[in-house]
């Protein structure tokens, strides 16, 4: 036995060295460092080769002896070739591939990415294996909350529905750019998820500048900007399909195609995506489509054209109404040393999935819903949803990029964005019941007992199917006639559209300087009106809202009638900007200065302006600029620093401009005003294997924007800006990865935080409400008072194994500290109301990522599975909280008893398969 034991073994080694050695190497971008993923590795005139993983890694094994010539390929870089010789050792390459010139790298340069140790402003990039391993189909902003600083939240946990925070400035302060067009809202700055749902899987990489960033549009990011590109060059060529399933229903299949790039000239990619499910949170269902398309054609050497167009169209249930602690949980309650037990008397428990913005219905009601310029069927026939979001927000852009010389190059853009949609809930007289559906002695009167409770669908559609009568609701005595419904659903409707160009002109100067100038300009029209999206069992609604409606008839509200309001709002903008840049051999100093303007209108269709037309105002143009600039220095390989600092000046936005309910316009239009300093230090050591990042900052945010309603001296009424609001956001950021070994990479994430409001604020202002002009004190009391509405404090820490060759474990932990609940400045009245806003408890949530390209091809299709657990540990915490509730505050002396919130949302996974033709 031991004999053939030993001839075994001698048949293996020959075996093994005849075959010869193995070659193996991580290819990175040469001035990024960032891996490369999906190149290709040939040895020339063999079929062996490999294609580099989520690392930059390859591997090809059982190489014969010999002299080789090894070709690396990957689309936007140059071609690389080096002469090998293949033994019995092992070939270890590290292969850093340049891009090759500017009409490569387009996209890169007009999002305004930052680049490592160069330019001077603290970001941190999330590439494409990083969005592929976190995300698990979640809203965009999720899979950044292992950056320091940054803080998203699922809110009520409807799909969509997410909300982030930078530094404690939510995300009408954040800059969204998506190929390196704004998409923030035109009128309020805010940012929707929904419409950008299926994004992440067109999406190459997105990068977080915080801070006043390195964006040189002239619009001002002060919490930071997210950029997000999807890169149709950036692929070779392939086509995968991808199965999901998941916890509450969830399934979700995407398929996705790449041409790469053909005859050097065309690329094509398409991702087509298909979601549904019933929702974590009680009836927070999804329904949803989402596309891309990008396309890139190289005319010639100096001109190169790409074209995007995305979007999601959608429906899902909403989670809007936060709730008091006790309503989702007494234990959890109980476990506050500030909770007031007393308040168990007023809010029952209605558990950790309550949603209040649904309740059932006799599917005997078949009544139809319009929406969309339709009517249709419910989503459901035992359930109505009071809260239903649709809306569908395509974006379309050309780019063109041209170089006009070796030393001037100009990228443009065209852009498309529009807008169908809304969301519903409740007008008039609707019926209330507590959770579990009990409605009191009197059925016709309105519930008004304990919290929480839900509506009352089946009642309502009772009475406004009833005969001519009589009826109590909400302590009011009403009569209706036959036919007529007393309280309905209706949409809040929002239909817009922005077309905008952004141009920008790259001059070099000198082999050092670079210039830089551009232009930003864009129109939009938005309109927004209430309609009737469901009777509940009545014929018409009475509605008195348009003055032009002049007849009882004319006031009988039908399916699809528009109600409550109706307007027209405008927004244009122009800017411009001059950056320039200089590079020395150790160090990068730019600058920017950059000047906007914008103008409002609002035409209100139901508003009779006194002569027999519609309301129309028109303020001024309202100007702001900022400027910033930075230095960065390369102390040596292995270190850098950098300072920036910037001012800006904010213009406000349409509704601290116009109430456009009120028909009433600003005085005299104030701008915010925000000052940055910013220093970092970044380090590299054991080649790359090593990296740390840390930085400090302090932004002054003065004249936080306030207005309330006066009379002016010619008794009409207006708008005044209060000044004086003052905050101080400052901190510290730590981020670094360290890969002592080749199967395990440790990623960390550490942010400190201080930011509180500065000062009182005292004021006067005069009031002609009475004839004569009245002298009018304001007072807010609220120095040294923190800013709520993100933890101050903030770690993540990621552990990621690699035990064999494709697949890939990672253990993500997240703990946040100082998260004091979100609340109103304005509301601080009394000056003995000092006391800070609710302090939530401190909370650490984990989850697991894995996947696994299994080591075989089924007929030339690669395979991978995928399992994300999401709150593996199932914790109860408390993500989103407003302090001191108008609706579900016990006592309103800002304890927990006082908060309404959204918990966390509890333990779900996601998996699938994804499967690859390449």
């Amino acid at each position: 036995m031991r004999h053939y034991v030993l001839l075994l073994m001698i048949v293996l080694l020959s075996a093994s060295l005849a075959f010869g050695g193995t070659v193996r190497g991580v290819i990175t971008d040469a001035e990024t460092g960032d891996p490369l993923i999906g190149a290709n590795v040939v040895l020339e005139g063999t079929t062996m080769g490999a294609s580099t993983d989520m690392d930059g890694f390859f591997i090809i094994e059982n190489v014969p002896e010999g002299n080789y010539v090894l070709k690396v390929i990957y689309v936007g870089y140059d071609e690389y070739t080096q002469n090998i010789t293949v033994g019995t050792e092992t070939v270890s390459l590290k292969i850093a591939l340049k891009p090759t010139a500017i009409m490569g790298q387009e996209i890169t340069v007009f999002a305004d990415r930052a680049k490592p140790r160069e330019t001077p402003v603290a970001f941190t990039e999330v590439d494409k294996k990083e969005i592929v391993s976190r995300l698990g189909s979640r809203d965009i902003p999720l899979v950044l909350n292992v950056t320091p600083s940054v803080y998203a939240t699922q809110q009520g946990g409807g799909s969509g529905d997410a909300r982030v925070n930078i530094r404690g400035f939510n995300q009408r302060y954040i800059a969204v750019m998506i190929n390196g067009v704004p998409v923030n809202d035109m009128e309020n700055g805010w940012v929707y998820w929904s419409n950008w749902d299926g994004v992440g899987d067109a999406t190459s990489s997105i990068q977080v500048q915080r801070g006043l960033s390195a964006v040189n549009l002239a619009v001002p990011s002060i919490g930071g900007t997210m950029n997000v590109l999807t890169d149709p060059t950036a692929q070779n060529a392939s086509l995968s399909f991808k199965q999901e399933v998941g916890s509450a229903g969830f399934l979700k299949s995407t398929l996705i195609g790449h041409t790469g790039l053909i005859n050097n000239k065309f690329a094509l990619s398409g991702v087509i995506v298909r979601k549904v499910g019933d929702g974590l949170i009680d009836k927070t269902w999804t329904d949803a489509w989402a596309y891309y398309f990008g396309a890139s054609y190289t005319l010639n050497k100096n001109n190169r054209f790409e074209l995007y167009a995305l979007g999601a169209p959608q429906r899902h249930g909403n989670n809007y109404y936060r709730q008091n602690i006790a309503a989702y949980s007494h234990d959890f309650a109980k476990n506050l040393s500030d909770y007031d037990q007393a308040a168990f008397e007023k809010y029952h428990e209605a558990g950790r999935y309550f949603n209040q913005n649904w309740a059932p219905v006799d599917p005997s009601y078949k009544g139809k819903q319009y929406f969309n310029g339709a009517t249709h069927d419910r989503h459901a026939s035992d359930f109505l949803n009071e809260r239903e979001n649709y809306y569908h927000k395509p974006i379309v852009n050309l780019n063109w990029y041209t170089t006009l010389s070796e030393k001037l190059n100009i990228f443009t853009t065209v852009y498309y964005s529009g807008g169908k949609g809304g969301g519903s809930g409740t007008y008039g007289k609707v019926y209330r019941q507590d959770a579990n559906g009990e409605i009191g002695d009197d059925d016709y009167k309105f519930y008004y007992g304990p919290a929480p409770w839900r509506w009352n669908w089946n009642k309502t559609i009772e009475v406004n199917q009833a005969p001519a009568d009589t009826y109590y609701v909400d302590k009011d005595t009403l009569y209706k006639d036959n036919g007529q419904s007393i309280g309905i659903l209706r949409n809040s409707v929002n239909q817009q559209w922005t077309v905008g160009l952004i141009s920008k002109a790259y001059y070099k100067v000198t082999d050092n300087f670079k210039l830089n100038v551009g232009i930003d300009w864009r129109t939009a029209e938005i309109e927004h009106f209430r309609e009737v999206r469901d009777l509940l069992g009545g014929q018409y609604y009475v509605d008195y809202a348009n003055d032009f409606d002049k007849t009882d008839e004319s006031r009988k509200k039908r399916l699809g009638d528009k109600i409550a309001y109706y307007f027209t709002n405008t927004v244009d903008w122009i800017g411009g900007f001059a950056q320039g840049e200089y590079k020395g051999k150790n160090y990068t100093v730019y600058g920017m200065f950059g000047y906007s303007g914008i103008k409002y209108s609002h035409t209100n269709h139901f508003k009779d302006d006194g002569t027999g037309h519609e309301l129309v105002l028109k303020p001024n143009w309202i100007t702001g600029f900022q400027v910033k600039g930075g230095a960065s220095y390369l102390i040596s390989k292995s270190l850098d620093v950098f300072v920036n600092a910037g001012y800006v000046s904010k213009v406000p936005i349409f509704d601290n401009v116009i109430n456009d309910r009120t028909g009433t316009i600003a005085k005299d239009p104030k701008n915010e005003k925000f000052y940055s300093f910013e220093g970092g230090v970044n380090y590299y050591a054991l080649n790359g294997n090593l990296t740390t990042k840390f930085n400090v900052y302090h932004t002054i945010w003065n004249d936080r924007a306030y207005t309330r309603g006066f009379v002016l001296p010619d008794g009409t009424e207006g708008l005044i800006f209060l000044s004086g609001m003052n905050t101080v956001h400052q901190g510290v950021e730590l981020e670094g990865a360290y890969r002592p070994i080749r199967w395990f990479r440790l990623d960390g994430a550490i942010s400190f935080g201080n930011w509180y409001y500065t000062d009182d604020v005292n004021g006067l202002y005069k009031d002609y409400s009475g004839g004569t002009g009245t002298d009018v004190e304001y007072h807010y009391y609220v120095k040294n008072l923190k800013v709520g509405d993100q933890p101050q404090t903030s770690l993540a820490l990621g552990l990621n194994f690699y035990p064999i060759k494709g697949l890939s474990l990672q253990l993500v932990g997240r703990y946040y500290d100082r998260y004091y609940a979100n609340w109103d400045p304005f509301s601080r009245t009394k000056p003995d109301d000092r006391k800070q806003s609710w302090e939530a408890p401190s909370y650490f949530v984990s989850d697991f990522h894995a996947s696994y390209a299994l080591p075989f091809d089924l007929g030339g299709i690669k395979m991978n599975l995928f399992f994300h657990v999401f709150n593996i540990l199932d914790a109860e915490y408390i993500q989103d909280a407003t302090d001191n509730s108008r609706y579900n505050a016990w006592d309103k002396d800002h304890d927990a008893d006082d908060a309404e919130v959204f918990f966390g949302l509890p333990r779900f996974f996601n998996g699938g398969l994804q499967l690859e033709l390449k």
